[in-house]
């Protein structure tokens, strides 16, 4: 975690180390039985290795690119700039890209591989909704999330899962699988690889969202915590929420590839089944949060 004055997290880490231990344990799991069925490992290691490099080490452009943002200067965005600068330096963090898109949904996101190459993009949805102090709260929680290098957490936390997915795919494409002998031995190993690969890949993406929705809890915190105004971050997202329902539910769907990313995600239809796999937690359980700090700062 990067050094700066964002309230450490020992929560945060504690998951965040079990995490990686049950991934590493599936990991080991799965090269075993890709090594018993013969398989080219190597081939499989590089295309996935790939592919999360890829996840990480673009994506800031890749999140832009699909929100249609653009980064903007402190000329252009004066007040926005002015906020972000306030919380730097109270963070004593480097100062993130500022960016804007322009679209009606009200919402927010940070990203980047470093904190050294981190973006933080608001909509004008947001800015037309929230006044100045809650403006900041989200900021903040933003912020968190470059303080705590989540995108290389999640981008570590997702590699057995993408591994897995990989080996899906060829299973279903039929091209990777190297046949050992015409005795059946080839059959029960392509069985077992199946298998075996949608096994971690569910326990994956499931333990990879939950590590996801406790993120979120912890920007919130940390966030509140460093501007003393959780209330203000409370006001921002039951906004935000609120206004969902407001959005074009074909606009809502056309974003909801961002909700890993967005402060609060963004539904469109029916979410029962969805908020089951959730990569963030429930707005009740992050309101009661921010209202028991605000308790213990004697607001």
């Amino acid at each position: 975690m990067a050094r700066n004055r964002y309230a450490p997290d020992r929560g945060l880490t504690m998951r965040m180390g079990g995490t990686m231990f049950v991934l590493g344990l599936l990991y080991v799991v799965l090269m075993g039985v890709l090594i018993y069925a013969g398989l080219n490992t190597v081939f499989v290691l590089v295309i996935a290795a790939g592919v999360a490099w890829a996840q990480w080490f673009y994506s800031d452009k890749v999140a832009l690119f699909s929100m249609h943002a653009r980064v903007v200067t402190p000329e252009q965005a004066p007040a926005l700039h002015g906020i972000v600068d306030r919380l730097c330096v109270m963070a004593d963090m480097p100062k993130p890209a500022v960016a804007i898109a322009d679209t009606d949904l009200p919402n927010a996101f940070a990203t980047g591989r470093s904190t050294n190459r981190a973006v933080v993009c608001v909509t004008t949805g947001l800015l037309r909704r929230l006044d100045a102090e809650e403006l900041e709260g989200v900021l903040s929680h933003e912020l968190a999330h470059v303080a705590h290098r989540d995108v290389l957490v999640m981008t570590v936390a997702s590699f057995v899962g993408v591994l897995a997915g990989v080996l899906t795919r060829s299973w279903m494409w039929g091209g990777l699988l190297r046949r050992r002998g015409s005795d059946g031995n080839g059959a029960i190993a392509f069985l077992l690889i199946m298998v075996v690969s949608v096994v971690v890949y569910m326990v994956s993406f499931v333990l990879t969202r939950m590590l996801s929705r406790y993120r979120e809890l912890s920007a919130d915190r940390t966030g509140a915590l460093l501007t003393g105004r959780p209330g203000a971050l409370a006001r921002a997202l039951q906004k935000i929420t609120g206004e969902m329902g407001r959005i074009p539910t074909r606009d809502l769907r056309e974003k909801e590839a961002m909700n890993a990313f967005f402060i609060a995600p963004a539904f469109g239809g029916e979410q029962s089944l969805a908020s089951l796999f959730a990569t963030h937690p429930p707005l009740e359980k992050r309101l009661e949060q921010l209202a028991r700090i605000s308790a213990q700062l004697g607001q």
